[in-house]
């Protein structure tokens, strides 16, 4: 198969009807913040424990079409001995994997940071590739306030992403692109659209500069919300309004979906406003999910390390999926949050 046919198909397998992608490549110190929270060591038992519970939970593959790893996860194995890429794709579920390398500081440029990883990548990709990864992620961070992000973040970034794009491409491996403007501060709704189109514009501007192919590629942007500390804060219809309007403004028709990242948004709000979206269509793109916190949060209070609570963390992870599953086509219901786990 040739490398355009392989891609192809690859995003074929990602964008299905009704399924999202599950984010479990928290990096070292964001996976230990969040084992803090119900008192576990981030050891890599620990770690390899919680993503064999998440990958081996039955029915998944039902709602979830790919999962984002850790690096550390692809070479892991599950406790009868399989290797945990293997977990998903039993459930038809593509593993994927993050590639940058974090962010730094952008110099000359306070306030606004930039994202690591570029050198040496085709030949990681390559590794990747062998252990059976079939689409990577790259995260740009936008700082958001009366003055961030200044023109240097926003094209440094956007050409970042797109030299990654190609990259990725090149190797037959699908790149999610993901440029978050950030919840942090107490920036307006309003300011967070103006800097979310500001952004997304240069993305796909340098990713049509690097030649990228957009049919073969999947955006995974932050939803246009106010900050965590704005004193106002819209409604799931003025979200779910906004954000689509900025989308409709600056990603092409031909890319052939979009998986939206919770950013700090509870699991209920996530949910509720891809659903609100959904309602809003047709719209020129699949509308999905790809969340961390907003699908981990729930099973992750229920297994607090302990391999008896297995089965119930399971039941979360599968419930949570299932809402989201349904929020992909507008048929969420708040009244479905009290369903017992799936």
């Amino acid at each position: 198969m040739d490398t355009a046919s392989e891609l192809q198909a690859t995003v074929k397998a990602m964008v299905q009807p009704g399924k999202g992608l599950l984010a479990a490549d928290e990096s070292g110190p964001t996976i230990a913040k969040r084992f803090a929270t119900i008192g576990v060591e981030s050891n890599e038992e620990n770690r390899r424990a919680w993503r064999s519970l998440l990958l081996s939970t039955p029915g998944l593959g039902a709602h979830i079409s790919g999962v984002i790893l850790y690096e550390e996860t692809l070479g892991q194995r599950a406790d009868d001995g399989t290797p945990l890429p293997e977990l998903c794709a039993r459930q038809g579920i593509l593993p994927g994997i993050k590639v940058d390398k974090g962010k730094v500081p952008l110099m000359n440029a306070p306030g606004d940071e930039i994202t690591e990883g570029l050198d040496g990548l085709p030949k990681r990709l390559e590794a990747y590739r062998q252990q059976g990864a079939r689409f990577a992620k790259w995260r740009a961070v936008i700082n958001v306030s009366d003055t961030l992000p200044g023109a240097l973040a926003v094209q440094a970034n956007a050409q970042v992403l797109a030299a990654y794009a190609a990259i990725c491409q090149a190797s037959g491996i699908v790149p999610i692109v993901e440029p978050e403007v950030l919840m942090d501060g107490d920036h307006s709704m309003a300011r967070c659209a103006a800097v979310t189109e500001r952004v997304l514009h240069a993305v796909f501007h340098a990713l049509h500069r690097h030649g990228v192919v957009f049919e073969h590629m999947v955006l995974k942007p932050s939803m246009v919300i106010a900050g965590k500390k704005c004193p106002q804060q819209a409604s799931v219809q003025d979200v779910a309004a906004e954000t689509v309007r900025v989308l409709k403004r600056t990603v092409p028709a031909a890319v052939p979906g979009i998986f939206f990242l919770s950013g700090g948004q509870t699991p209920e709000q996530a949910t509720a406003n891809l659903d609100a979206m959904n309602r809003l269509g047709p719209l020129p793109w699949p509308l999905s999910f790809s969340y961390g916190r907003a699908l981990q949060e729930p099973p992750l209070a229920a297994w607090r390390g302990q391999a008896a609570n297995l089965v119930q963390a399971q039941r979360a992870l599968l419930k949570r999926s299932l809402l989201n599953g349904k929020a992909c086509a507008g048929q969420y219901e708040v009244a479905q949050e009290s369903m017992k786990g799936a």
